[in-house]
Order: C-alpha cells, then structure tokens, then sequence
C-alpha cells in the first residue's frame, strides 16, 4: 500500500511538472521601449483568440514585484486586486490584447507578466504567459553654453555647458574647439533627481586665448548610449578696442607724422643753407 501511494505521488508530481513545463515552454518574452511621462505598451498576444470570448477569460498583469496592474475578469475590468500605484494609470485594448500604462516614470522600469486563464469547473487553468522587459528613457535637453562677460586676452575662455532631465545615465559632456583635435571635459559634474531619476550634466572649461586669435567657434557635444547631441554653435570673440582708445591712437600716429613732416622740413632747410655757403666767392 505504501509503494502503491508513493507511485501515485509520482504520477501527480509528474503531472503538475508537466503542466509547468507546459506552461514555461508556452511563455514569451518581448522587450518594449517607452518615454518618461509617456504611454507604455505592454502586449499579451494571444494565440488562442479566435477560439474564445473575453467573457470566458481571465487576464491579469502584474510587474516584479508581484503587484497587479489590471485585471479583466469575464469579460469586465477588475480593480478590487490592482495596486494603488497603478490605479487610473491603466487602459486595457481588447483588439490589440494590450495594456497601456499611462504617464511612465523610470521607476516602472522592469519587467512585467501577463497570465491569461481560463475558468473551468476544476478551477482556472493558465492558457498562456507573455513577459514583457520594459526600458524608460528620457531625452536630455539641447546642451547650451553660456560664457562669462567681459573676455579678454587676459582673461581667456571661459564657458560652462549643461543637459538637464535625461535617462539613462550619460556617458561624458565635453566642448570642441573649431580647428582643434582635443576635446575639454576639464570640470564634468554629473547629478540625479531624486523623486524623478532624471540626470542633469554640466561641464567648464576655462582655457587661455589662442595667441594670433581674435574669434573662436566652440561646440558642446553630449555623448550618450544611443545618440550624441551637440549644442548651437557658441561664438567667442575679443572685443574691438574701445573709442578713447581709438582716438588715443588716431592722435598718436597723427603726431608722429606732423613731427616726421617738420623734421624733414628742417633737414632740407639747413641743407640748403648749407649749399648757399658753398656758392658764395671766398674773401681775397
């Protein structure tokens, strides 16, 4: 009798490990991308659709944690299960057998599990699992380059650039100099929000002024995982003497030639005279 249960235990074991490998071998795995405050989609095709009704099924989301984002029961839409966080933030489309989730933040990051069941008189019989590995992302802002006032060949170059609200983690900032090879990331800070995990990212550069230079072109370039963004060109130019310092000149130079003009003036005089005194006869 005892053999006879023991075999029996294995028969059922053997079943219900049949049934998970079932279940496992009959699961899908999808990968899906939405923007920060935006909609994601998180699929369940089912390959069974033609075959049944909504009214005849069960269908559930629910993310890592085990919380349930929707559920339509039979056919109607469930919220006695749904975890607050996801309360009004969910829309079940029953023609595409998605769920869109509404107003993403990078926290929903991760993944996410539908379970289609089918209610029988034995209980609910799972007739399909579709996972769903979700990735938030946020577009960093166009990098602007301000400069500090006043820029002299004295005081040189001068600039700060930042990005703000961006995710995932960017890889560097840094400037380009037209007709240079180096780029500058002298001073690169890198900071998170902490309610929203966006990333904000600035860097300076403080450099001398190119000798035999008066005008340089700069750009700020933002390197991230998938794309590079580069700021408007930045203009840095000496500024043109001022008009006192003009006039200053002007008056100089203008001397210089009236002294010039006298002094020649002079010289052709004193030659002449000297000429005159070797015409005249010499005294017997």
């Amino acid at each position: 009798m005892y053999v006879l249960k023991t075999c029996a235990a294995c028969t059922m074991g053997l079943g219900i490990l049949f049934v998970m490998v079932f279940v496992l071998s009959d699961a899908a795995l999808l990968k899906r991308q939405a923007y920060f405050n935006r909609t994601a989609y998180l699929p369940c095709p089912f390959t069974k659709a033609q075959n049944r009704s909504l009214s005849e099924l069960v269908i559930f989301w629910q993310d890592q944690k085990k919380s349930v984002l929707y559920e339509h029961y039979l056919g109607k839409e469930k919220l006695d299960s749904v975890a607050d966080k996801y309360l009004g933030r969910t829309s079940f489309d029953g023609d595409k057998w998605t769920l869109r989730l509404h107003n993403v933040q990078i926290k929903d990051t991760g993944s996410y599990d539908c379970f289609i069941q089918e209610k029988t008189p034995k209980g609910s019989v799972i007739l399909q699992q579709t996972d769903t590995e979700l990735s938030v992302t946020a577009n960093f802002s166009e990098p602007e380059i301000e400069s500090v006032p006043n820029i002299t060949r004295h005081s040189g170059i001068n600039l700060t650039c930042s990005s703000k609200q961006g995710y995932p983690k960017p890889i560097k900032m840094y400037f380009w100099i037209a007709n240079s090879t180096n780029e500058h990331d002298e001073d690169m800070q890198i900071s998170q929000d902490n309610v929203t995990e966006l990333f904000s990212i600035s860097v300076s550069l403080s450099m001398p002024f190119p000798e035999d230079v008066f005008n340089v072109t700069v750009l700020c370039v933002l390197e991230t995982a998938s794309v590079n963004i580069v700021s408007r060109p930045h203009y840095v130019v000496l500024p043109e003497p001022q008009s006192g310092q003009k006039e200053t000149s002007s008056w100089i130079a203008g001397a210089i030639v009236v002294i010039a003009v006298f002094l020649g003036f002079l010289l052709l005089l004193l030659v002449k005279k000297c000429l005159r005194k070797q015409e005249q006869p010499g005294i017997s």
